[in-house]
């Protein structure tokens, strides 16, 4: 595949057409930049150490990667498949990006404020932060500053997008007393101390590092991430986010497909439109959720000349024949479906609280807002921006000060965050929610690289009633046995999965994975060393039995089991609430796990659940 300087290996393969990851319980899976797998170097030996994410990982020239994920086909059969897809087998594995999670950590320099995010609110807050006399580190997981505000417009008074996010980025890179950190995922935190994953180009290669930077404060300025609206077939190849969409085509220039289709329940979806069209993509139909909706982003589409159905819900997407073109089936309208090259979906904005629940934040369902927003305070750690559900931009800039002030015990001044009258500018809209369709593609929760579907009771014959009972499939997502990311969470609340009240108590037990341990022990440089109390987070106590057990899985075959993943006394994981215990992290001896002391103590043969599979293992109480 070729590219241009500045491609990531994502941006390279998406402009090359291949848009599909593989297959998953027979649909298939579209590549995008939440979703893919970990990628290595050809000539390095496949080891989760050398693995690397496709997005923040610069495309050189000559360079050669293999996926970390087994091929759907094998032999000669991978010669006939089609070229649009890598052929991943998504059932069997579990190396989408962050394999590199479990393995040591090296020592980064000490600072007196890390920033993670190099957005608008990131940008300010650092540079507040030096004007206050401490050194900064801004961590950054795109090769570039600055954010999504592009997408967002401009309200009256203030500058382009453009000119904000380079005006500061500029500041940014010329004060010494900033050390910046590209292509730098930080994907565990808690006060005083933050774990990273960064990819740097060296000797002609691309390596990737994990670092521990200690902190003595924290801004969490990672944003919002965009959810994805609900019916059949809603990540089928060609299905792809307004923001995966945008950042494409403006970083990347890359736009696959000549026409597209776009389904909204938010007004900046419309500026994406109209960024489309100048750039010659024909925009066949939008279709809005809201019966009624207005904005100065909708006025000027329809100057465009662009057709816009207001109050119209998808209820399922197909694929329309080979090439890829999809068939887009509209709620309570029959007839022939709308076909188009692409479909751009945007269900609205979620604040990512991820690293906010890991670091041990509380959280709480928003009605009115139809989200999960941050609740309470940290010691060391603030919010910034969307991620602290700021709207406008001015209010994002102005909450990366406001988040110094307050890290510093200073007086605080109220935040800007204007509104447009609701009269000129319509609110975002719940998420669009089509009616469950068993006999479609699946209906996925979540656009990122989990893969969990909405629950669907099986169908039942007429015959099959006089013997089955009680319900079947998953009634509750808190139940479910696996992770679940906080887009998820907030899935569960609109589907009735997770009542609202439990909504944070919900995110904060399921999205948080293991914190990090404290500085004096010894696994803050190595996460490979042995598992104590202080890596068991307080929510797991008694929930196995008040005298638990940490154990070594022994499996008959080398195998990362994910964090979070349940453990059962036998083959039948269907009831989590039947769990005997739970996958803690990898660790160079293998696998460890809370498991409940009979178990521990018997070395009892057990089963977990992972990514799907059940896995065969055996308890074995660590040493000492």
């Amino acid at each position: 595949m070729s590219g241009f300087v500045g491609d990531t290996i994502l941006s390279a393969v998406l402009a090359s057409g291949v848009d599909t990851i593989g297959v998953s319980q027979g649909s298939p899976v579209g590549l995008t930049s939440r979703a893919y797998p970990a990628i290595r170097h050809a000539s390095l030996a496949n080891d989760p150490r050398f693995a690397l994410p496709m997005d923040r990982t610069p495309a050189l020239d000559g360079a050669e990667f293999v996926t970390c994920v087994p091929p759907q086909a094998r032999g000669l059969a991978r010669l006939f498949q089609p070229g649009r897809t890598l052929g991943r087998d998504l059932d069997t594995t579990t190396a989408f990006e962050g394999m590199w999670k479990s393995g040591p950590a090296e020592r980064g320099e000490p600072t007196d404020l890390l920033v993670v995010g190099g957005g608008v609110a990131g940008l300010s807050a650092a540079l507040a932060a030096t004007r206050a006399g401490l050194g900064v580190t801004l961590v950054e997981s795109r090769p570039f500053l600055g954010g999504y505000s592009g997408l967002f417009g401009t309200l009256e008074g203030e500058d382009s997008p453009e000119e904000s996010m380079s005006r500061l980025g500029a500041e940014v890179l010329a004060d010494s007393a900033i050390s910046v950190l590209t292509s730098a995922a930080v994907f565990s935190v808690r006060p005083g101390l933050a774990r990273l994953h960064q990819v740097e180009p060296s000797n002609g290669q691309n390596r990737g590092r994990v670092v521990d930077i200690p902190a003595a404060r924290t801004v969490i300025a990672t944003g919002s991430i965009e959810r994805l609206p609900i019916f059949a077939g809603n990540r089928l190849p060609g299905v792809t986010g307004s923001l995966d969409a945008y950042e494409l085509v403006t970083r990347f220039g890359v736009w696959p497909g000549r026409n597209a289709i776009l389904a909204t329940a938010t007004n900046p979806a419309y500026r994406l439109a109209m960024l489309a069209s100048d750039a010659g993509i024909e925009i066949r139909r939008i279709l809005d959720s809201r019966p009624h909706s207005a904005s100065r982003f909708i006025a000027f589409s329809r100057a465009y000349g662009m057709v816009q159905s207001p109050g119209a819900t998808i209820a399922s997407v197909g694929v329309a024949r080979a090439g890829g073109t999809l068939s887009v089936h509209v709620e309570g309208r029959s007839g022939i479906p709308l076909v188009t090259d692409r479909l751009l979906v945007s269900g609205g904005w979620q604040p990512d609280l991820t690293l906010w629940h890991i670091a041990g934040g509380a959280s709480q369902w928003q009605h009115e807002r139809g989200r999960i927003e941050p609740r309470g305070d940290l010691d060391g750690i603030a919010l910034a921006g969307s991620a602290a559900g700021y709207y406008s931009r001015r209010g994002c800039i102005q909450s990366g000060a406001d988040a110094i002030d307050k890290l510093l015990g200073r007086p605080r001044r109220q935040v800007d965050d204007p509104t447009i009258d609701p009269i000129y500018e319509t609110p975002d809209g719940p998420l669009a929610i089509a009616a469950p369709d068993p006999d479609t593609a699946p209906a996925y929760l979540d656009g990122g690289p989990g893969l969990l579907q909405r629950p669907v009771p099986p169908r039942r014959r007429p015959w099959q009633v006089l013997w089955r009972s009680g319900p079947s499939g998953l009634t509750l997502l808190s139940e479910a046995p696996q992770p679940l990311s906080v887009t998820e969470v907030a899935a569960g609340v609109e589907l009735d999965l997770i009542p609202e009240r439990a909504a944070g108590i919900v995110a904060q037990e399921r999205v948080a994975s293991i914190p990090l341990a404290s500085e004096q022990d010894h696994s803050v440089t190595d996460l490979w060393g042995p598992v104590g109390p202080g890596d068991v987070p307080p929510y797991l106590a008694g929930r196995f039995g008040p005298d638990a057990k940490v154990v070594r899985l022994l499996t008959a075959e080398p195998r990362a089991l994910e964090t979070g993943a349940l453990i059962f006394p036998n083959s039948d994981t269907r009831h989590p609430r039947e769990a005997i215990g739970v996958v803690l992290r990898f660790t160079s001896e293998g696998p460890m796990a809370l498991v409940s002391s009979a178990v521990a103590t018997a070395g009892l043969p057990v089963v977990v659940r992972d990514k799907g599979q059940t896995v065969p293992a055996t308890a074995a109480l660590q040493a000492d």
